[in-house]
């Protein structure tokens, strides 16, 4: 110290170090009502950025107030020099915390904008972030007068150990990333693996992939198992489907009759039942002459398919009330049974036809 400190360096102190905080404050209030209006803009990067900036600006007035009171008192040339540092080093952490913020954002909001690229994955959003922040580090290392070279080398030869400790983890994360880079699967997906689990994918991280069932139930499944399991995804190519609709009705029907009730039917389904597609065409085809019933197939187009539970549901219950409106028969498959007794008195059968029904009927020869 080369002069004692006088009444007018804290003074003049303790008014930087005010200003800074002051400054601070009003940032504060200029960033929140940024915020404010940024929320009004059709773009989320405004918001992203706006709330990084609300961080970084304040504690920046304040580190700037405080180096200026440093400055004006008469410190020494070493406290100087570590009050300096200090200050440096914390803004430097400040701007590196914003700026993984910001990117991390920036990435998650860049996705969610494009169809096909995986919106909720947090995987890229973690990895852009642990790169920031890896990267203030060794800012902030550099700043100190450390050398980061011998870091790197060691860093480099360590990272050999710890890839062959880390083959599983390693796995899913390569796994998951080579399932997102491909678009096979992106979070909204609805799966069905060939194990039998099936759900929306709810997000893909690091290690492991999160499926929601129909039943809310969360299912985890590591990304390496699932890019090496048979897949169904049906939200793509494209996310509506069709589902196929079982009927049979009897011989004696009108199948023009049929075709044009059922064809009216789906029509009013496709209209008026949410998740339907109110543009599909009806499509009916008659293919199988059985047992008791002629066998036709009716075509359905869903939204999605979690929609097709509700569509079917409806579907059954119109098509059976028209059907009994218009005298149309659903035939209930029968099985008959013929039997007869041989001279010792044991029964044998002449004639049976089976059927795979709920109901039987049997009639039998009378006795001789």
């Amino acid at each position: 110290m080369n002069r004692a400190v006088t009444m007018h360096d804290l003074v003049v102190a303790g008014i930087a170090l005010a200003a800074g905080l002051l400054a601070a404050f009003l940032l504060r209030v200029l960033t929140r009502w940024l915020a404010k209006h940024a929320k009004r803009t059709r773009w989320e990067g405004d918001d992203v950025l706006v709330g990084a900036l609300r961080t970084l600006l304040p504690w920046a007035a304040v580190a700037g107030g405080a180096a200026s009171a440093a400055a004006v008192l008469p410190l020494t040339r070493t406290v100087q020099h570590h009050t300096n540092q200090v200050l440096t080093v914390l803004l430097i952490f400040v701007a590196t915390v914003t700026a993984a913020r910001i990117v991390a954002g920036l990435v998650q909001t860049v996705t969610q904008s494009r169809s096909g690229v995986a919106g909720s994955a947090t995987i890229f959003v973690n990895i852009t972030r642990i790169l920031v922040l890896a990267i203030g580090f060794l800012v902030v290392l550099q700043t100190l007068g450390i050398s980061i070279a011998p870091l790197l080398t060691a860093l480099g030869v360590g990272g050999l150990a710890v890839a062959l400790a880390l083959q599983d983890t390693l796995a899913n994360l390569f796994a998951g990333i080579h399932i997102l880079a491909s678009k096979t699967v992106q979070p909204g997906d609805y799966i069905r693996l060939s194990s039998g689990e099936e759900g929306y994918v709810e997000d893909i991280n690091w290690r492991q992939t999160t499926v929601r069932a129909l039943s809310n139930n969360l299912v985890v499944i590591p990304n390496g198992q699932l890019a090496k399991t048979n897949m169904t995804n049906y939200m793509r190519p494209e996310q509506q489907l069709t589902i196929l609709v079982q009927v049979g009705v009897g011989y004696d029907s009108d199948l023009d009759q049929v075709e044009q009730v059922t064809a009216e039917v789906v029509t009013e389904v496709m209209t008026e039942i949410t998740g339907a597609v109110p543009d599909h065409e009806p499509a009916i085809r008659f293919h199988t002459f059985g047992d008791s019933r002629i066998g036709f197939t009716v075509i359905l187009g869903v939204g999605e398919f979690s929609d097709q539970y509700r569509i079917k549901h409806e579907f059954i219950k119109r098509l059976h009330k028209r059907f009994r409106q218009e005298g149309i028969r659903i035939p209930a498959p029968t099985r008959t049974v013929a039997l007869h007794q041989d001279g010792a008195g044991l029964p044998q059968v002449l004639q049976a036809q089976e059927t795979l029904i709920p109901h039987q009927r049997e009639s039998r020869a009378p006795r001789q």
